[in-house]
């Protein structure tokens, strides 16, 4: 598998992301090996979705470091041990620091439920529902020393219905962000993202 993509994702809960990454792995469309998966919930579902697919993983508990750096050192040393060449957040509910920042610069991805620049932070969804707007979607990003500020490299919109709650948006919204990041992270390992400024050019 020299020529594959080497990815290290960090997850914190039910790991869906995760899972539409190993199927697309696993029926070839998406050419990369997922090294390591680290959680810092020990009861996170995406745990039992690595061990299904024979992943290896680690569990990082947040108070077992007494700084957000310690935890990061940490996390950069499992990820640089495993070879890893793009760092994939998928549901991965921390802030990181500087330290992963620098490691890894412009090999940070994380995927958002909205379309950024609108609604960053928590509850996407919720905060698309409340402004009532008509169209939300989730956008794939490059991960910056901002919340949600990095690089949009694809984004993918959904109508918002007037019936609509917060989880069957979310439902709607889930199913493209399954298409869209191994899109994302194929395009990454076929060398196709430039960063130019603070936008990104898909290369033919």
């Amino acid at each position: 598998m020299a020529d594959f993509l080497k990815l290290g994702i960090l997850i914190s809960g039910n790991g869906s992301n995760l899972q539409s990454i190993i199927d697309n792995i696993e029926n070839g469309s998406l050419k990369a090996v997922i090294k390591v998966v680290i959680s810092n919930n020990p009861d996170a579902y995406g745990i039992t979705r690595a061990k299904k697919h024979g992943i290896p993983f680690v569990v990082f508990k947040n108070g077992n470091f007494k700084t957000k750096e310690g935890f990061d050192t940490e996390l950069v040393k499992i990820l640089k041990e495993n070879g890893v060449e793009l760092v994939i957040l998928a549901g991965f509910m921390r802030i990181i620091t500087p330290v992963l920042l620098k490691s890894f610069y412009g090999r940070i991805m994380n995927i958002h439920p909205a379309l950024l620049p609108s609604f960053p932070g928590l509850h996407g969804q919720r905060q698309a529902l409340e402004y009532g707007v008509k169209f939300s979607g989730c956008t794939v990003h490059f991960v910056d020393e901002g919340v949600d500020t990095g690089p949009i490299i694809i984004q993918s919109a959904v109508p918002v219905l007037d019936n609509d709650t917060e989880e069957t948006l979310a439902a709607r919204i889930l199913k493209e962000e399954h298409k869209i990041y191994p899109r994302a992270i194929q395009l990454f390992a076929d060398g196709r993202l430039e960063v130019i400024g603070r936008k990104v050019r898909i290369k033919e």
